[in-house]
């Protein structure tokens, strides 16, 4: 090998030594860079944490605040009706309905937003135990029957014939239902809800609430479960409410295993529904053998 050859080679060693330094600072740049994001990452991690805590507390606080005048006004407004203090004339009874009806709603969308506070807190347990479709269904049906106002809607509970029972927690089953259940009437003019249960797997059950309703917009159809959300429609500007009713059966649903969806079709009617496992996922049961349906 020649003194040219030589010198080649250390021009070419030193040329990729150089590379080598040169990726080498980069390379702890870029190592420099990830860690700041990472950094900045985490600290707006703990500040989104901080802000979802002091919301979650806050709208607790009002909910529990807020619910003390709620009771003395449908308190003093069940006496008025009940005549307790004398006789009223046919408008004053009106009116006083008119602010028990109010109450009732301001009731129901300070109990929305503490469930929403307490899911969001994680500080929602689920205790299950074994039910059966047809006690679930005979208390939804007691239930509603006294807000069955509209003579021209049918809230029918189909038997669930053939669906095991189900071990998960019942309560929050119903709540689900109840949401699904007073959308459904609150939106149908005519016509009826229906009310079912059927095991489409053999792990799971789906609960449907049908309406002959109004129906809901394609356009919206993506913001329905979203929280605070309310459809802009005639009838849904008759009603108000905190929007937190379907995001509340979405998120209930998710703790207990399962999910929700809907079909709907402005001017026919709309279909919810809540899939959830025969078993709770996070619980072991004793034998179920006694617990077929």
């Amino acid at each position: 090998m020649t003194s040219d050859d030589i010198a080649a080679l250390q021009a070419t060693l030193e040329a990729r030594t150089q590379e080598v330094l040169a990726l080498r600072a980069e390379l702890e740049e870029t190592n420099r860079g990830v860690v700041a994001l990472y950094s900045e990452l985490d600290m707006q991690a703990e500040q989104l944490r901080q802000a979802t805590e002091l919301k979650s507390r806050f709208l607790a606080y009002m909910s529990h605040e807020f619910r003390t005048p709620i009771v003395s006004i449908q308190s003093i407004t069940r006496l008025l009706i009940d005549r307790v203090d004398g006789p009223l004339t046919a408008e004053q009874e009106k009116q006083v309905k008119f602010v028990r009806d109010t109450a009732a709603e301001f009731a129901e969308m300070v109990n929305d937003l503490l469930d929403l506070a307490r899911l969001e807190a994680g500080r929602v347990d689920v205790s299950p135990a074994w039910f059966d479709m047809v006690a679930l269904f005979d208390a939804l049906r007691g239930m509603f029957k006294p807000v069955l106002t509209n003579p021209e809607v049918s809230l029918i509970f189909e038997e669930p014939h053939g669906v095991p029972k189900l071990f998960s927690d019942d309560r929050k089953v119903s709540h689900i239902l109840r949401n699904y259940i007073s959308n459904a009437l609150k939106f149908t003019p005519s016509g009826e809800v229906r009310v079912s249960a059927v095991c489409e797997a053999p792990d799971t059950i789906t609960f449907s609430v049908r309406d002959t309703g109004i129906g809901i917009p394609a356009a919206s159809h993506g913001e329905v479960f979203q929280d605070f959300v309310q459809i802009d429609s005639p009838l849904q500007r008759r009603y108000r409410g905190s929007g937190l009713g379907l995001a509340l059966s979405k998120r209930l649903a998710e703790l207990l295993g399962g999910y929700v969806g809907f079909e709907s079709e402005v001017g026919v009617g709309s279909r919810f529904y809540v899939t959830l496992p025969t078993t709770y996922p996070a619980a072991t049961p004793v034998s179920g053998a006694d617990h077929a349906g």
